[in-house]
């Protein structure tokens, strides 16, 4: 089966990104092995030190997990391309302009954020802003129509 291309241009994808903020909030834990019965994670990474886990706060605390970061889940609904260029650099440079961290996760049809989940209403909101002020603009991609 292929599947279908992802967006490529930059003024496109952010006036279409649509940012999906899920429900309830999400722990980044780390395991030696598997993870344990009864978590299931919405994003694994294998480093050496161990993989980490970012799953529902909920599964974390019922497991035992250590965790120190809460995030909130934000799901930009924009097909992106997985070779586009720029995406989550306007996105990360519109977040700091907040004030708001971010830790990016690109699945295969999706870019999906993890942010303070205390600020997940402000980093919406800043989303929605870059989305409703790009422009194409010959020379660079996008233009911002208010800066």
């Amino acid at each position: 089966m292929v599947a279908m291309a992802g967006e490529r241009d930059l003024a496109r994808l952010l006036r279409s990104m649509r940012p999906l903020l899920r429900p309830g909030p999400y722990v980044f834990a780390t395991v030696r092995g598997e993870p344990p019965r009864g978590v299931t994670p919405v994003v694994t990474v294998t480093e050496d030190e161990g993989t980490t886990l970012v799953l529902p706060r909920e599964q974390a605390d019922a497991a035992g997990l250590a965790y120190d970061y809460v995030a909130a889940w934000i799901t930009l609904r924009v097909h992106s391309a997985l070779e586009s260029v720029g995406l989550t650099a306007a996105v990360a440079t519109e977040l700091a302009r907040a004030g708001v961290s971010c830790n990016v996760v690109a699945g295969y049809y999706h870019d999906h954020l993890f942010v303070p989940f205390e600020r997940a209403t402000e980093a919406v909101a800043a989303l929605e802003h870059l989305a409703a002020g790009a422009e194409p603009d010959a020379g660079h991609g996008i233009a911002r129509k208010d800066t």
